[in-house]
């Protein structure tokens, strides 16, 4: 009778690889890095030219 060793030593690899993929494809599905939550400072010059009321207001 053949042994099963081989086998599921081969099956614990592609399964492994397979886990590995879709771990991979989930991160990057679900990034976190969101650039407008850094990048984002406020309004600029052109719209406290445009809102001149609401910008004294502000401070």
């Amino acid at each position: 009778m053949p042994s099963l060793q081989p086998s599921l030593s081969s099956l614990r690899r592609g399964m492994n690889a397979i886990a590995t993929g879709w771990r991979s494809f989930i991160a990057r599905v679900r990034d976190p890095y969101r650039p407008e939550l850094h990048y984002m400072r406020g309004p600029g010059p052109k719209w406290q030219a445009k809102h001149p009321v609401q910008a004294a207001r502000a401070g």
